[in-house]
């Protein structure tokens, strides 16, 4: 079932009513990431997963796999990795299957798609999530 934690103002809505979200009112979470920060807009367990992700300068999101498609619009700073860097404005988007390091020297602020959980490999009982 998709839903937008935290959101006030979601009770009592018909399963097609439309979802307006007041951001400012959602908490940043924690990841076991230092320095890595989501607010989650919507998420379907095991699903889709639309959320906004505040990396703080130097922080680095470790080896792991796109399951399927993940898009990122940057807002604000950069995201690098080994195949390049996507700046404020840009957008990039990568294939299920793809496996990366991602870091930003100076710190982002990231808009992210998710179709499926990514496969964290930085240790080797990582559990499979979005964050974790």
């Amino acid at each position: 079932m998709l839903t937008t934690p935290h959101a006030t103002n979601h009770g009592g809505l018909s399963s097609l009513a439309s979802r307006y979200v007041d951001v400012d009112e959602l908490p940043w979470e924690e990841t076991r990431f230092e320095g890595i920060e989501f607010k989650t807009l919507m998420v379907e367990p095991e699903g889709m997963l639309t959320t906004l992700v505040r990396m703080a300068p130097g922080a680095v999101l470790p080896d792991h796999e796109h399951v399927e498609i993940e898009q990122t619009w940057v807002i604000e700073g950069s995201l690098k990795d080994d195949e390049g860097e996507a700046t404020a404005g840009s957008f990039v988007w990568r294939p299920g299957g793809s496996r990366h390091t991602a870091y930003a020297p100076q710190g982002a602020l990231l808009l992210s798609f998710f179709t499926k959980p990514n496969i964290f490999h930085d240790q080797a009982d990582a559990p499979r999530g979005f964050d974790t």
